[in-house]
């Protein structure tokens, strides 16, 4: 049931100021950009510096305009987020694993913002040692994030990676676990891992490039030295790709990898050898991708090899590592696509994706047994967790849908018996998942292709033209947004809305031809796939264009950014989060990070058929007079993904354009990057500010 705005005199005050209110205006500063003949005039490039005082100015000001047409709004956003908060188990923690003769547990204390990480040796009746209480750390600063905890062979020693700023810039640091001592050293500019090699003070590294925030450099550095002379190992040359390193689960490898978006290369050096050489396993060649694990006396590979369009499992001896000695294990399948392999003792885990859903699928190495693990919804989530014993007969995996809670899972493969280690808690009394129903639904698209969507809604909730929907779409890099739970949801679901996820081209649900389909010159099938999903549920009457909401961040972002130019009759309401929208600009300056390693994602502009094709969709650049819908848009002045000049030039540029006196305003975290606020009630109240745009365009308030 709808819950009308007051109409006491408070609200109506609020309102009168709110219409007071002046809307900021960017100054236009003409800027020419020049390439391939073509001339495009930029007047708002002035604000890609942070350090010009005006443009922080500017986003001061952006935030003063929220806030005072949104300031009616307040209250509600308060409850939202305090509803939110009660459904979440505050003094939670998780399911402990064991690595190494020691149980890990990460948990939370009530009221408190970050985590504790701990262990205990043995058994988990053992004492607890904490190795990390994160709320003492992030003391003093508005962002803090630890990552990447990585503990030394013999348990004595952890490395860690901390970013105070949200650029994700890590700092490299190491703790003696026995004496709580932090060591000195501190190696900066990192991604925040390491990887220990055997003799438990040699660890290997990767550092960024500290323009363009690229991974490039691979440095061995030993525990109590200096890291100005940390010896440099691997140097990525090829500025279309990033490198990483690791440490085989097998515990025996170092692994160098290099990957782009069409091609991977991986370096192996036994962990003993710390001083060795890195052999090369197989060079990279274009359209060649590879990812490798190790068991006994051998490499597998999952591997597009041979045109193995949805992946297929290889294997190859240790010593005879180049593709020419690479065997079928698993051939491919053109209806199955091959996510991932995890392995263990006496068999061999398999990820896959059929039609769209998660299979998982045990298989002996000794040909005793061969099966797949049922799931019974019709759309849900499914995969396996982090299972770093090598001799053990249980798996742990993960499970949830759009109603059901995520569990964590271990299951026996001897006795094919399952255990529910843990299920997500509903708090607050008033969550049962038989009050909500999912089903998965499928739009054509305007070249005839079926294009699925997972919706989810009360089951009192009738589905008419009246009925409130937000749609959310992301469709780039081959990544697949799954039909999940989420608590926070529910404060739109027992509101009547429906929330659909349309799985639109540029991701790999329906396997890899469906992301291939929707990059480089395919990329704009991913914004008709969703524009097509929003007229089928409008055609079916689940909703109407007076009632639809649509939702995408990052390239997500992108996707809503573009649609809008293309359909905006079609929605009532978009939250556009941290939303890369000025694709050209950006992919043409090389200085920009990660610029240079998605050529093979959106296309190279310096090539003028990519560059015609990409203005062509282009957020930024398609502006033009029209009514465009009611607007939410947030960054991160910190953001180090999409940078947050980006939308503070889409909403200059649309606020000079647009014809219409619907509501556009923007948001910018002045202290947090790309992920918000890095605190997990500060997430909340982000969340909260953002159900409470739509559900104010709907007229609800609160309960």
């Amino acid at each position: 049931m709808k819950i009308k705005l007051s109409t006491f005199a408070p609200q109506k005050l609020l309102r009168m100021i709110e219409k007071s209110i002046e809307l900021p205006k960017a100054e236009k500063i003409e800027k020419k950009l020049e390439i391939h003949g073509d001339i495009r005039i930029d007047n708002y490039y002035w604000l890609n510096d942070k350090e010009n005082p005006k443009v922080i100015d500017y986003l001061n000001t952006e935030n003063a305009y929220y806030d005072a047409k949104t300031v009616h709004t307040k209250q509600f956003q308060e409850d939202l987020f305090l509803e939110m908060k009660s459904r979440i188990k505050e003094d939670d923690e998780s399911v402990p694993y064991k690595k190494n003769n020691y149980y890990y547990i990460t948990r939370f204390k009530k009221g408190k913002q970050y985590p504790i990480y701990a262990r205990k040796k043995e058994t988990l009746k053992a004492k607890e040692e904490i190795m990390f209480d994160v709320n003492k750390m992030a003391e003093g600063h508005n962002y803090y994030k630890l990552s990447g905890l990585s503990v030394s062979p013999n348990n004595e020693l952890v490395s860690f990676g901390v970013d105070a700023v949200s650029r994700r810039q890590y700092t490299l640091q190491f703790k003696n676990l026995k004496t709580g001592q932090i060591y000195p050293e501190k190696i900066e500019n990192t991604t925040g891992s390491a990887s220990w090699a055997s003799d438990n003070k040699t660890v290997f590294y990767t550092q960024k490039n500290p323009i363009t925030l690229r991974s490039e450099k691979i440095f061995r550095h030993i525990l109590g030295t200096d890291p100005a002379n940390d010896v440099e190992v691997y140097f990525e040359k090829d500025e279309a790709f990033s490198t990483y390193v690791y440490r085989t689960k097998s515990e025996k490898y170092i692994i160098i990898g290099s990957s782009s978006t069409v091609s991977t290369e991986y370096r192996i050096l036994e962990a003993n050898e710390v001083n060795g050489e890195f052999r090369l396993f197989q060079a990279r060649e274009r359209d060649l991708e590879y990812n490798i694990a190790h068991f006994n006396n051998f490499f597998y590979i999952l591997t597009n090899k041979d045109k193995a369009t949805n992946f297929k499992l290889m294997k190859t001896s240790v010593t005879e590592t180049l593709k020419e000695n690479w065997v079928d294990v698993i051939p491919h399948r053109i209806d199955v696509l091959l996510e991932d392999i995890s392995i263990f003792k006496d068999f061999l885990v398999i990820e896959e994706r059929t039609n769209g859903l998660n299979k998982i699928r045990i298989m002996y190495w000794d040909d005793s047994n061969d099966f797949y693990l049922p799931f019974e919804e019709e759309t849900y989530s499914a995969g396996v967790y982090f299972n770093p014993e090598f001799d053990t007969n249980i798996i742990r995996y993960g499970y949830n849908s759009m109603t059901t809670p995520s569990s964590v899972i271990d299951f026996n493969v001897e006795t094919k018996t399952k255990e529910i280690k843990k299920e997500q808690q509903v708090l607050g009394g008033k969550f049962d998942k038989n009050n909500y129903k999912s089903e998965r639904l499928w739009a054509t698209a305007i070249d005839g292709t079926q294009v699925p969507m997972s919706i989810v809604h009360h089951k009192n909730t009738e589905l008419t033209k009246t009925t409130p929907l937000l749609l959310y779409g992301y469709g780039s890099y081959g990544y697949t947004i799954d039909a999940g739970f989420s608590a926070t949801r529910l404060s739109l679901l027992d509101r009547g809305f429906v929330f659909a996820i349309a799985h639109v081209r540029g991701s790999e649900y329906l396997g890899r031809n469906w992301y291939e389909d929707g990059k480089l010159l395919n990329k704009k099938n991913t914004f008709t796939d969703f524009i097509d999903c929003a007229k089928f549920l409008i055609a079916n009457k689940y909703t109407s264009k007076e009632h639809l909401y649509a939702s995408g961040g990052s390239a997500g972002g992108l996707l809503v950014g573009a649609v809008i130019n293309m359909s905006p009759e079609l929605f009532k309401g978009v939250l556009a989060s941290v939303p890369f929208v000025d694709v050209v600009t950006t992919m043409l300056d090389d200085s920009i990070p990660l610029t240079t390693g998605e050529y093979d994602e959106w296309g190279n502009p310096n090539e003028k058929e990519y560059y015609n094709y990409m203005k062509s969709y282009s957020p930024y650049d398609n502006v033009s007079k029209k009514k465009y819908p009611n607007m939410l848009i947030t960054t991160g002045l910190n953001d180090s993904q999409v940078q947050y000049f980006e939308p503070a030039k889409w909403i200059a540029k649309l606020r000079e354009f647009k014809i219409d006196q619907n509501i556009l305003v923007m948001h910018t975290n002045m202290e947090a990057g790309h992920g918000g606020a890095s605190g997990r009630f500060d997430a909340l109240k982000e969340i909260a500010r953002d159900y409470c745009f739509i559900l104010d365009l709907e007229g609800y308030t609160k309960n």
